[in-house]
């Protein structure tokens, strides 16, 4: 009876502390899609990730594996224009327009410039649910090799802390990331999109081994941009937790895609297959829509 009262009590307080949390947050974006509450997200992320991990390799296990080029060549290039399209949108609500990539803090008002930089934010967290269809097309393509603890906590981690930013702090320079990543999908996808075109576009795909690159320069770039924040007289941020994890999700990030080239590259077990023919035999291994 005593650790009954106990645990209601615990729950009581986390759920007392959570309403006095979300007093403070952004008043714009409570009522768009997802933002009520973290719980449906999350639930959908848990689904994601049993499916990926455990349902879906059991549906497929005795199937045949589905022919997807025709959804993926659709797929990788609407993603691409997706993507095209929020570089543009957060160039022009501050990144390009105003801000210093300095200390650039949340404007909270309902200005048509604010309000379009909020909503930019919604539409790239919205773009980390349509990307968790990578996974899924490589369960339903028997491509489980593929689905990595990298490749699952990608994309499971950032819709849930983008939640948290689009709630709370959507603008600033909590989102420099956001646009520098839009670019990096930009030459990603586009990749993806010729690979999924088939074999007569291999000759293309040289540059598998540079996306790597890219997605490294990434996380450097994104990492000392927001180290800024801990040289700084004075930043009035609202919200350091944020500075604090993107942060550490740009070192973390950093460090598991640094592993991942040296597996993949170093030890040369997804070079192009235009660079294994000219390096080892030939072999039957699908290197085609690799996610990084």
């Amino acid at each position: 009876m005593m650790a009954f009262c106990d645990l209601t009590s615990t729950a009581e307080h986390l759920y007392d502390k959570w309403i006095k949390l979300i007093e403070k947050a952004d008043p714009r974006t409570k009522d768009w899609l997802f933002m009520p509450s973290p719980f449906l997200q999350t639930a959908i992320i848990l689904f994601y990730i049993y499916f990926v991990t455990s349902l879906g390799p059991r549906i497929m296990e005795n199937r045949k594996p589905f022919n997807l080029k025709k959804v993926l060549v659709i797929y990788n290039f609407s993603v691409v224009a997706y993507s095209l399209y929020m570089v543009y949108e957060f160039v022009m609500s501050g990144w390009g327009t105003g801000y210093s990539f300095g200390c650039d803090l949340l404007d909270p008002s309902e200005s048509p410039q604010a309000m379009r930089m909020a909503w930019t934010c919604w539409l790239y967290y919205f773009s980390k649910f349509i990307e968790m269809l990578d996974t899924i097309f490589f369960v339903l393509r028997k491509k489980q090799n593929q689905v990595s603890f990298l490749h699952v906590f990608h994309h499971s981690i950032m819709p849930f802390t983008w939640w948290f930013g689009v709630r709370f702090s959507p603008g600033g320079l909590g989102t420099f990331h956001a646009p520098l990543n839009c670019v990096v999908h930009v030459i990603m996808y586009t990749y993806y999109g010729l690979s999924a075109l088939g074999p007569s576009f291999q000759k293309f795909l040289w540059w598998k081994k540079h996306l790597t690159s890219i997605q490294l320069i990434q996380f450097v770039i994104v990492t000392c941009h927001i180290s800024q924040y801990y040289f700084m007289k004075e930043c009035p941020y609202p919200y350091p937790i944020f500075i604090y994890l993107i942060t550490l999700y740009g070192v973390v990030f950093l460090l598991l895609f640094l592993n991942f080239w040296y597996h993949a590259y170093t030890k040369g077990k997804r070079l192009p297959k235009v660079l294994q023919n000219k390096n080892m035999p030939q072999n039957n291994n699908d290197i085609h829509h690799k996610k990084e």
